[in-house]
């Protein structure tokens, strides 16, 4: 392969450019600047938009659609436009240094002015512009221009870029061809975009679909064999009980904590939960039958729960020099693990609000507000808002309750009562607590986890 080299005109100097080239071109084809071949880099005439024709047309990025395509013409009377703008006559290309990445690009199909964020240039010569404008949509160039862009919220492409940018350019009548046969083509194209998004949206709703469907396998009991030899969930809330009781001894837990509900099937198989000396039918609340082995509780049995706060905005002691991770909901990664937070709260903070200790890496984290049922565990140690809680189950062995309910409390939040109490008529602690959980034995749990992994893993 042949060298590429560049002369600088005014020094004389020359020097290999094989590096910038990104690829080979056609024979009779030439790689130039567009600084060289455009006005791009020249200065563009202003005029205050109160001194224009108010019958001009006054044209803002709004107007462009993402790709090109001109939504609307307002004239500078109809925008009540003001402030500098740029002048730009019928045929310019017009480039939006703003956001490049939305390929805001056209050629002008009459004159006026525009926002200064949109650059407009014309080619010397005859060059084809709309071959330019297709060039400068393309993936080469827009890969490029994203990765040399400056400013985070507001990303710009400098002119000393654009005018650097190397532009593959063909004979004159070749570029005509070029265009002519896009164009032809771009019906066809746009036709199949339109189609390969339909199938896009089809496959993400079929894949949501299957997932949704095998774990509304997995909390009936029909995703895994039920083994003897593991036990029962009966036996697993008894061995919770215990535990409870102990660390109520210990005074790591409320003797409230000891309050639990018995949920059971009658000789007239109706569901009642026996809580004290009350006994209350409550069949209307449970949506399905479970496995003989299975047993229906309250979320509130099986673990306990810290509801998180947020200090004081207006306190800045309380976030300058914060130590601590704070988890928000927009932290939360769906059905994932949080690694970081976009804000830390301080020592002060934490003696003055918290009362609860922090939820330790490992810890499962669930929204309870705004985004419902989103579930995270934390990579971590972190505290956070009081639209999410920790979950820690009283009994865990290598963390199969954890992922249990990491998987399937997104789904059990849609369930019946369950809606109800997540989906925004009560939410409060009670609410939570009182979450119907379908509870297989440990060992089972551990196996619906290994196989939804599996599942999910096939279906990506």
């Amino acid at each position: 392969m042949s060298s590429y080299y560049e002369k600088i005109l005014a020094t004389g100097e020359v020097k290999c450019i094989d590096e910038q080239v990104p690829f080979e071109i056609p024979q009779g084809w030439e790689w130039c600047r567009l600084g060289e071949i455009s006005t791009y880099a020249q200065t563009k005439r202003k005029i205050n938009a109160s001194n224009a024709d108010s019958q001009l047309w006054g044209l803002d990025l709004e107007d462009i659609e993402k790709g090109g395509r001109l939504l609307n013409i307002k004239t500078v009377g109809e925008r009540k436009a003001i402030g500098d703008k740029t002048i730009f006559n019928r045929g310019d290309i017009l480039y939006s240094k703003l956001r490049p990445y939305l390929l805001k690009i056209l050629v002008a199909p009459e004159g006026g002015i525009c926002t200064p964020e949109i650059i407009p240039f014309t080619c010397y010569g005859n060059i084809c512009k709309d071959y330019i404008v297709s060039f400068l949509k393309s993936p080469y160039v827009d890969d490029y221009i994203n990765s040399v862009t400056f400013g985070v919220k507001m990303p710009r492409v400098s002119t000393e870029t654009m005018t650097s940018l190397l532009v593959p350019l063909p004979p004159l009548s070749e570029q005509f061809r070029i265009d002519t046969k896009t164009k032809d083509l771009m019906p066809y194209i746009d036709g199949y975009g339109k189609a390969q998004n339909k199938l896009n949206k089809l496959n993400e709703e079929l894949s949501n679909t299957i997932r949704k469907s095998i774990l509304q396998e997995a909390i009936q009991g029909k995703l895994v064999p039920q083994i003897g030899e593991e036990g029962t969930a009966k036996e697993l809330l008894k061995q919770i009980k215990e535990e409870k009781l102990k660390l109520v001894k210990e005074g790591k837990l409320k003797k409230s904590a000891l309050n639990d509900s018995v949920i059971f099937r009658g000789d007239d198989n109706k569901y009642y939960e026996q809580i004290g000396v009350n006994c209350n039918d409550i069949t209307e609340e449970i949506p399905f039958d479970l496995p003989c082995n299975w047993c229906w509780c309250r979320f509130s049995n099986i673990v306990s729960m810290t509801i998180g706060k947020t200090p004081a905005r207006g306190e800045q002691t309380y976030w300058i020099n914060g130590k601590y991770n704070w988890v928000s909901i927009s932290d939360m990664v769906d059905g994932g693990t949080i690694s970081t937070t976009k804000e830390q709260v301080s020592d002060l903070a934490v003696k003055e609000i918290f009362s609860a200790p922090i939820s330790e890496k490992g810890c499962l984290l669930m929204s309870f507000k705004l985004s419902i049922g989103k579930t995270s565990i934390l990579d971590i140690d972190a505290y956070h808002n009081e639209a999410i809680i920790t979950i820690r189950p009283v009994i865990d062995k290598e963390y199969a309750m954890r992922n249990y309910l990491f998987k399937v409390l997104p789904l059990i939040a849609n369930l019946g009562e369950s809606k109800d109490a997540i989906k925004g008529k009560t939410l409060n602690s009670k609410s939570l607590s009182n979450l119907l959980i379908p509870l297989p034995p440990l060992q089972e749990q551990q196996r619906i986890i290994e196989r939804i992994n599996l599942l999910s893993k096939q279906l990506r």
